[in-house]
């Protein structure tokens, strides 16, 4: 019996030749990553071990994002001891104020992950790098120290579950959109410690951009990992930013899967999940009249140069609704200065938007963007749960950056084709 692409990745960073599911391994890391949140728990565990030096400057990667441009006292205290402990250890990949981006949107832009990577990180959406063919999962602040520590992490290699989406998209349907409809059909828990494995022909005609948001959410139906074979699309990206060797890896003909489950995406219609979870998912033709004080477009989830581009094809020469806050948050500075080159920012002021330094802010209720108690925000994040964005009396509700574009002009959400 053959062997998946999580299987095969795993088995490289070990010393067998090949590895199943169920088994318990360790498992070599490419990289280890944390953020302001996380981080500081784990330099405390790491100090607790009583090492002076990491495993590897280069290959401990931390990056402030989610309180920053700090927000308060704490936050600030937060990041200063995160920036000591980067300058103490020497870390050659440590992402701060003026050079820094949203983690998940930041590392592949800087050709810090790569394909064939075994990746985890001390935040939950780690396994937007499934996207590139690594194998990338989140963890806690206790495994992140231990990780910097030995360079190493123990792992049960998951089961694999295969996605096969067939058909030709429709008009405004995206990567967003499909991963919230899957979401939607097998629940927040359907892939429960899962590898789930994103195929089909249309996925091999996705964008890297689309591709990174469907494995940005591979967390919110439980996955382990969220994973997209590499193609010539892979290599085109990462040949630009690569400065390091990586492996291209596939699933075996005959590798066994738990479930394999299929999707004609011709049935698929731009989605929108309600509150309070990602799974509550609509078609937009479903949702009714849902009135919205708030958009917010942006995040790990979609805060990348395409997202941003077709936002501002939707608010080109339109106006935000009357009482209505739209937020535009670039997920790095590279994104926001190619959005600056193509005069995304001027479209966006002009409607009536504000502009955001990268940062994650609203989306986990950091700042920038925070609900009132009876708000409603249409948002471009990745998760919809009680008093995600704000007070608990609060409501997010999610979409794809089109959507969310077309609802901030009419004040309540529609499809992009009411204004378009």
């Amino acid at each position: 019996m053959g062997m998946t692409i999580a299987e095969k990745i795993l088995a490289a960073h070990t010393e067998k030749d090949e590895v199943k599911a169920g088994e318990l391994i360790n498992a070599q890391l490419d990289i280890v990553l944390g953020n302001d949140v996380t981080t500081p728990v784990a330099i405390k565990e790491f100090n607790k071990i009583g090492l002076t030096e990491v495993f590897d400057k280069e290959k401990v990667v931390i990056v402030p994002d989610h309180f920053t441009p700090n927000k308060d006292i704490n936050s600030a205290n937060q990041a200063k001891f995160i920036r000591e402990f980067a300058e103490a250890q020497e870390l050659v990949n440590y992402f701060e104020i003026g050079k820094m981006g949203i983690e998940h949107c930041l590392l592949p832009e800087q050709g810090l992950v790569l394909p064939g990577d075994v990746i985890i990180g001390a935040d939950s959406h780690t396994c937007t790098y499934g996207a590139l063919g690594a194998f990338a999962t989140g963890v806690g602040s206790t495994d992140m120290a231990a990780g910097m520590a030995t360079g190493e992490a123990w792992f049960k290699v998951p089961e694999s579950i295969k996605f096969i989406y067939q058909g030709e998209l429709n008009p405004w349907v995206s990567g967003k959109d499909l991963i919230l409809y899957t979401i939607g059909d097998i629940g927040v828990d359907g892939a429960l410690y899962k590898a789930m494995e994103f195929t089909g022909e249309v996925i091999e005609n996705l964008s890297m951009d689309q591709r990174f948001t469907m494995s940005n959410m591979a967390i919110e139906a439980g996955g382990k990992c969220g994973l997209i074979a590499p193609d010539q699309t892979t290599i085109d990206y990462v040949e630009e930013r690569a400065e390091r060797d990586y492996t291209l890896y596939e699933s075996d003909a005959d590798a066994e899967y738990e479930e394999v489950i299929e999707y004609d995406v011709s049935e698929i219609e731009p989605q929108v999940a309600f509150p309070h979870l990602p799974e509550n998912t609509k078609g937009i033709s479903e949702v009714g009249e849902v009135e919205i004080d708030q958009a917010v477009i942006g995040s790990c989830t979609n805060g990348r140069i395409e997202d941003l581009r077709i936002a501002a094809e939707v608010l080109e020469g339109k106006q935000v609704a009357d009482n209505l806050r739209l937020i535009i948050l670039p997920g790095t500075q590279e994104i926001s200065k190619q959005a600056m080159r193509e005069g995304l920012f001027e479209i966006f002021i002009d409607a009536g938007a504000a502009v955001s330094t990268p940062t994650c802010g609203p989306c986990l209720g950091g700042h920038m963007g925070i609900l009132a108690k009876g708000e409603r925000a249409i948002a471009t994040t990745n998760r919809n749960f009680v008093g995600r964005m704000g007070d608990p009396e609060s409501e997010v509700y999610l979409s794809n950056p089109a959507v969310a574009a077309a609802s901030a002009i009419k004040g309540k959400i529609v499809s992009p084709e009411e204004v378009i």
